[in-house]
């Protein structure tokens, strides 16, 4: 569906101000549709985004300043994600042996279960049946461009 359908506006004062009101309008959807998602596993995208960059690091453990500068919402509240987590029993919280003031957080055997299970049981790639895998492929060039 059309932006202009979408959010009811049918000006904009350029192509830039589109282009930037529809990569804000379709990022929104998609975190809509990824919370939903990860609704079903009682994980926040969020806290899903805390486990991925965990997995990725497994078995290395991050500390927590890592861990927020690789969040894609860098606003997170990196703090409270993981103590969410660690009280669900997905990552560890453990004091560092040579540095007592280094927190170093690991992800748990029930973490990379979870993680696996939703690797799954989400079809990611269904939000995007509307394009192509080379479409898919330029958008990620232009967006890498945007952002360079």
């Amino acid at each position: 569906m059309p932006l202009e359908d979408d959010i009811k506006q049918t000006k904009f004062s350029s192509e830039y101000q589109k282009a930037s009101i529809n990569i804000l309008y379709t990022g929104s959807w998609l975190y809509n549709i990824n919370a939903a998602s990860l609704k079903n596993f009682d994980i926040t995208p969020e806290q899903f985004n805390v486990l991925r960059i965990l997995r990725g690091s497994h078995p290395q453990k991050m500390m927590l300043a890592e861990i927020a500068s690789r969040m894609i919402d860098k606003n997170s509240n990196c703090t409270r994600l993981v103590e969410k987590l660690r009280q669900k029993g997905l990552v560890t919280r453990e004091l560092c042996e040579d540095n007592r003031r280094q927190v170093d957080i690991g992800i748990t055997t029930k973490g990379l279960s979870l993680l696996k299970k939703m690797d799954t049981d989400i079809d990611w790639i269904n939000t995007f049946e509307n394009i192509t895998k080379a479409e898919a492929k330029e958008l990620n060039r232009i967006l890498d461009k945007l952002r360079g």
